[in-house]
């Protein structure tokens, strides 16, 4: 069996929280503590992850995954 990729933490790409299920965008890292924070790929609240938590996703995974939050969105305004 291989190993994952490394991921990589630099702000802009983006990441899977296997913790919380979700995608979100590498905003910024450290700090005080050793999390991670993201940001949900459209719009919407920061959360903090572990570096452990997180996976890359592929192009098509950020898609989908944009598509969803923005279905939602449009869901939630009706």
């Amino acid at each position: 069996m291989t190993d994952p990729p490394p991921v990589s933490l630099r702000p802009g790409n983006a990441v899977r929280d296997r913790r919380r299920g979700r995608v979100g965008v590498v905003t910024d890292r450290g700090g005080t503590h050793d999390g991670v924070w993201l940001r949900p790929l459209t719009s919407g609240t920061e959360w903090t992850a572990e570096p452990a938590d997180l996976e890359p996703v592929s192009r098509r995974e950020r898609l989908r995954a944009c598509l969803a939050e923005v279905n939602a969105r449009s869901r939630r305004s009706i």
